[in-house]
């Protein structure tokens, strides 16, 4: 057995797809994946902007953007933006996803109704790596995001835990879906960045039978939370 380490290994490349894939699919169920192209030409035959990206299984992704410099602010981006959130809706996807370094295009993103899932420091000259989702099924602006602070019975942690894990699985049939879950050290205390594709489907999660049931079921010792309505900035 040895190890190598190399530039570039289009075998390697092209095996590990192929592996992954294989995976994918098995865990899934979906077995749809195709590449997703935009292109604009201008009249002489050039290439003048252009996008890629992917479908799979409902969800769609775009990896690259770019237009022309001479070509920029005629409005082309959002445009490519339009035809790739068209052509994902057509194949049945119901949500598209974007990365976007703080030196490229991420008030774009934001303009054209995609919310911010999380950002990476460190990248070269100080810059951020911005991750980006839009609801391709919804509105954007009827959006709603949350900050729950869940604080947990000092008697009963685990099974506030336990509680806290059942009613954020429910979220996802009300077009809600848990961001970020942080907890303390001492695990009584946790906070929750929510999603909500639409007011409705938060009320209607906070109406949901199994929640309120499993909530009746801890009775004292259930979670204190404090739920705070926020935007990005």
């Amino acid at each position: 057995m040895s190890i190598e380490v190399l530039d570039n290994d289009e075998k390697l490349t092209e095996r590990l797809d192929a592996e992954l894939t294989a995976y994918n699919r098995r865990a899934t169920g979906a077995d749809d994946e195709a590449g997703l192209s935009v292109r604009v030409t201008g009249s002489d035959g050039e290439l003048v902007a252009g996008l890629t990206g992917w479908t799979w299984g409902g969800c769609a992704g775009i990896d690259m953007v770019w237009v022309r410099e001479d070509r920029r602010g005629e409005g082309l981006g959002a445009r490519l933006l339009a035809a790739a959130e068209q052509e994902a809706r057509r194949r049945g996807c119901t949500q598209l996803s974007v990365a976007s370094f703080s030196f490229q295009a991420p008030d774009f993103y934001r303009r054209h109704g995609y919310l911010d899932t999380g950002r990476r420091e460190g990248i070269p000259g100080g810059h951020v790596d911005h991750q980006f989702w839009k609801s391709l099924a919804t509105e954007p602006a009827d959006a709603v995001r949350l900050v729950a602070l869940v604080e947990l019975a000092g008697t009963a942690v685990e099974a506030g835990q336990r509680y806290e894990d059942h009613v954020l699985a429910l979220l996802n049939r009300h077009g809600g879906r848990v961001e970020r879950r942080l907890r303390t050290g001492d695990g009584r205390t946790e906070v929750h960045l929510i999603r909500f594709d639409t007011r409705a489907g938060y009320t209607a999660f906070l109406a949901d039978p199994q929640r309120l049931a499993l909530r009746a079921e801890l009775g004292d010792a259930a979670p204190q939370t404090r739920v705070l309505e926020v935007d990005e900035v």
